[in-house]
């Protein structure tokens, strides 16, 4: 059997750039399919963070240049990083700046993200068409909206064409541009319409994968089928609904070399599932590194989030009291709306000791997090499949989700009849409200209470396969499929 080529075309990738979990995504598949006898290769954006890691690489090779692509001159690099066989679009005019990859200091976007993303999408589809000597790929998989255009040049582009697959990983952000754009991006008339790339009078990036693609994947079975509906689809249900037999949910998983608590260097004290009780001076640390009281007996609830209403922390700044009523404690780390960053730091202060606050994303602070915690809150009103959930069950912190999307698909359920039957790994509520939120909590305190059901459930946890082995497999079949089928 021969090797199945993909090119991966992301927005970002780690380790060299991350907002979210994306990155973590675009980073770990690669290595997670080369079991699998499939060959992949990434094309990632030449932001500031991904040319410094160019500078470290061994070789890096200049494999396009354009005089021209939307007000500039570009060049494409090739380069093996931190295990990643990469592409780089190196176009400092639409890439070189500082900061977060999608908007400035002050959280607006970049006027030109529809070009910087379009060049994006375009030289996926150069790449695709064989732009690249000696890698031509059998498909084309791209990420979001930002990279939603590239099948709409490959189909437009009228040569035979690879296969094309797009994962949805957050249906609510669609790029969408205004119409008059069409020409100036490179898009033909007729790719205005219903078929194409129009959606509600604007040039829609994510419709037009959506629409377009080959397969189209979401990252959790639950989440598949939320999006085929019209409270879940966002205004995208209906097609959807209509490419039914193309669409499939593919479980997230998790890099378990990245996270791995007997190997991890970011915590106080290392362990396994065979050792969770190793894992006690990791509370301890954890408790002095956000000002808590050191206390053993306390639990220990934490959050490591984006803070959006998405994510239902809104619920969980209403429920710091219940919380507190428990014997909790509550350690924060995250950034995001206003008004909920407001609300914690205050909370914080009202509560020294008690409520810890640490607003922005350290990655090296997250691993001590998970190590620490007793619990994770993960009270998301949607969530495409969530990777901090699976963090927590590789570090024994248990998750108190709802059920929705790969929170239902990834965390099963504390209740009495799963007790008996030696299972559970969490607690899951239903609906997203914050009286539902509060006797989740109050749930979760009983449980920990009962020290020998508590540990029954880390137990469970740490020994849940996490990996990507199981999804990895379904890609590479995903992939195989498609290529049969085009011949």
């Amino acid at each position: 059997m021969a090797t199945t080529k993909v090119l991966s075309v992301v927005s970002e990738v780690y380790p060299l750039i991350k907002t979210g979990g994306l990155a973590d995504v675009a980073g770990a598949l690669p290595g997670a399919l080369a079991g699998e006898d499939v060959a992949m290769r990434t094309l990632v954006p030449g932001y500031p963070a991904v040319k410094a890691a160019l500078e470290k690489a061994e070789k890096v090779d200049r494999v396009i240049k354009k005089k021209a692509l939307f007000g500039g001159p570009a060049t494409v690099l090739a380069a093996r990083v931190a295990g990643l066989d990469l592409f780089v679009l190196d176009a400092p005019h639409l890439f070189d700046r500082p900061g977060n990859p999608y908007h400035d200091a002050d959280g607006i976007d970049w006027p030109d993200n529809p070009f910087r993303f379009a060049a994006l999408a375009r030289i996926g589809a150069d790449i695709g068409l064989g732009a690249v000597k000696g890698f031509v790929p059998d498909v084309v998989h791209t990420h979001d909206w930002q990279t939603g255009l590239t099948p709409a040049y490959l189909e437009y582009d009228g040569r035979r064409r690879p296969g094309t697959v797009a994962t949805v990983h957050n249906l609510a952000f669609q790029g969408q541009y205004p119409q008059e754009l069409l020409e100036p991006l490179g898009l033909p008339p007729h790719a205005w319409g219903v078929d194409g790339v129009e959606y509600y009078d604007t040039i829609g990036y994510l419709k037009a994968a959506l629409r377009m693609s080959d397969r189209v994947t979401t990252v959790s079975p639950t989440y598949a089928a939320e999006i085929r509906t019209g409270d879940g689809g966002m205004g995208l249900g209906g097609l959807l609904a209509g490419r039914s037999s193309v669409v499939s949910g593919i479980l997230n998983g998790i890099d378990v070399d990245v996270w791995n608590p007997a190997t991890d260097t970011f915590v106080a004290a290392r362990y396994d599932a065979t050792t969770p009780s190793a894992r006690r001076p990791n509370k301890a640390a954890l408790q002095r590194r956000f000002g808590l009281k050191v206390d053993k007996k306390a639990m220990v609830f934490a959050v490591v989030s984006r803070l959006s209403w998405q994510k239902g922390l809104d619920m969980v700044l209403e429920g710091i009291e219940t919380i507190l009523a428990v014997g909790g404690q509550l350690v924060l780390l995250g950034s995001g709306d206003r008004e909920l960053v407001d609300g914690f730091r205050q909370a914080a202060a009202a509560h020294p000791g008690r409520v810890g606050v640490v607003i922005g994303y350290d990655e090296t602070l997250a691993h001590l997090v998970q190590a620490g915690a007793d619990a994770l809150l993960v009270p998301s009103r949607f969530e495409p499949c969530g990777l901090t959930q699976l963090c927590a069950l590789r570090y024994g912190a248990i998750p108190i989700v709802t059920r929705v999307g790969g929170l239902a698909d990834t965390i099963v359920d504390a209740n009495e009849m799963a007790l008996e039957a030696g299972a559970g790994t969490g607690v899951v509520f239903t609906p997203p409200t914050a009286e539902m939120f509060r006797a989740a909590i109050e749930r979760a305190a009983g449980l920990f209470a009962e020290g020998d059901v508590w540990k029954r459930l880390v137990k469970n946890a740490m020994r849940t396969d996490v990996s990507w082995g199981r999804s990895a497999a379904r890609y590479a079949k995903l992939y195989r499929d498609l290529v049969a089928e085009r011949g």
